[in-house]
């Protein structure tokens, strides 16, 4: 009877101490929502985001050097596309593996291992000789660049408070088309001057910087929350609330969410579950619909630009470069609406538009290289949009046990997509013609549209709310 009672007691305080915990979990999560945006917020997001800048630029570096390589290496169109396919390739196993490893060891670690492969490899990119070696080096970078994103993003969204978290997150977001836009700029002026290894040397340096930066950051207290490290997540809100004086008064969290869910352990295959199967499969048709688009465009233009509408080397790239400056005008439009219009709204808007451009060009436009830049620049320009309303809205469906891995799954489909994008446009351009391609963007575009209805709204609403 004693051991019986032992045990009882054993039990009860095991019990009591969980439900203690959770309470504290629950008392940090409306801390955190009660801080408004502060220096503190500023320099994590100007630190990840100089992550993300140069995740886009070595991204987009090879689209600019390809060109040159074309004429230097004789390659072919479908080594070409298999140039840029081996890229998204890497980024799908990275957008795996790193998702993974920041639901275990944390987001910022994961983060600064994805940064060090990807600034490592842009210095083997820049010492190729050969088609093969490049092919290696672009397919080990892809790692990096595809483990970057998902987590980097994962991160900011667990910093931000529910009112205004689009916009906070998209000014954040708008430095990976920055990133492509100063890649076209400086990649129009710098490949035709100093050659095309310039621009892969340019994208390394800055990086080892930016991965010692990136690991001195505070880890998501959200994170350390989910798994119990409560003393750990207490020290960053309570330099958080340092950072400033101000207070908004924020609403408990809801009694429908058990505070012992905020440290439930996580696993991908819930992802699946009933109640997110249907969330899941949606944002997977989303994000390869966008990116199919998006990057079929921006990787395939100067090139296009170059040998089928044969504009000079400097002329293909500057044109090229233009679609990154359309996607950032439009992005900054959605940073300082999406939280009034809604995420469902401004995704299936934008997919219209944009595919409705890309119709026209496909259809009676694409003869003529002017018709090509404002239309093409414009369709993109829209469609890119969604790419970064993708990596808030994506984060936001799913609880922090699985946020990383969650939004590493949704963008393995972006390397799926764009991986086989270049290859289809390398088939189409040789077999059908140029028209054909704007038409199959079009086509996918309407795809994105319809699967966007579907979106769950999360504009204002807590991250506990919206993924239980």
């Amino acid at each position: 009877m004693k051991s019986i009672d032992g045990s009882a007691g054993t039990e009860g305080r095991e019990s009591e101490r969980i439900r203690s915990t959770a309470t504290e979990a629950a008392s940090l999560i409306a801390r955190m929502e009660q801080v408004p945006f502060s220096r503190w917020h500023m320099k994590a997001r100007v630190v990840m985001g100089s992550a993300t800048f140069f995740d886009a630029f070595n991204a987009l570096s090879l689209a600019f050097a390809l060109p040159t390589l074309i004429r230097l290496w004789h390659i072919s169109p479908q080594q070409s596309g298999l140039l840029i396919s081996a890229s998204y390739v890497g980024q799908l196993a990275g957008a795996l593996v790193f998702s993974a490893i920041a639901e275990k060891v944390g987001r910022i670690r994961g983060t600064t291992a994805a940064i060090a492969i990807m600034s490592v490899m842009s210095f083997g990119c820049a010492l190729a000789g050969n088609f093969p070696a490049l092919l290696a080096f672009r397919l080990v970078q892809g790692i990096g660049v595809g483990g970057e994103m998902p987590v980097a993003a994962t991160y900011i969204n667990e910093l931000s408070r529910a009112p205004g978290r689009g916009r906070f997150f998209l000014l954040y977001e708008m430095i990976f088309p920055l990133g492509l836009m100063v890649t076209g700029q400086i990649g129009a002026w710098l490949v035709p001057a100093y050659g095309w290894k310039t621009i892969f040397l340019l994208g390394g340096i800055p990086g080892l910087l930016i991965t010692f930066l990136v690991a001195r950051l505070p880890e998501s207290p959200r994170w350390l929350i989910s798994k119990g490290r409560i003393p750990e997540a207490a020290a960053i809100v309570e330099h958080m609330e340092t950072s400033t004086a101000r207070r908004i008064q924020a609403a408990a969290i809801p009694t429908t969410i058990s505070p012992t869910n905020l440290m439930e352990k996580g696993k991908w295959t819930e992802l699946l579950s009933n109640f997110y199967r249907g969330r899941t499969l949606i944002v997977w048709a989303l994000w390869a619909s966008a990116f199919f688009v998006a990057n079929g465009l921006n990787n395939w233009m100067p090139s296009l630009y170059n040998t089928v509408y044969h504009l000079t080397l400097r002329q293909s790239l500057r044109a090229a470069s233009m679609t990154n400056v359309a996607q950032v005008a439009v992005l900054l439009v959605c940073a300082f609406s999406i939280d009034r219009i809604g995420r469902r709204n401004w995704t299936v808007a934008a997919f219209l538009l944009g595919g409705g451009m890309l119709a026209l060009l496909g259809s009676i436009g694409a003869e003529k290289v002017l018709s090509v830049m404002i239309l093409g620049t414009l369709g993109y320009g829209a469609i890119g949009s969604v790419n970064a309303v993708l990596y808030l809205y994506t984060p936001e469906i799913y609880p922090t046990r699985m946020r990383a891995i969650g939004t590493g799954l949704a963008t393995s489909w972006l390397r799926i997509a764009s991986a086989v994008g270049p290859v289809l446009v390398g088939f189409m351009v040789d077999a059908k013609g140029v028209h054909s391609v704007f038409l199959m963007f079009a086509g996918v575009s309407l795809v994105g549209a319809m699967a966007a209805t579907c979106m769950v709204e999360t504009s204002d609403r807590r991250l506990e709310e919206i993924a239980p």
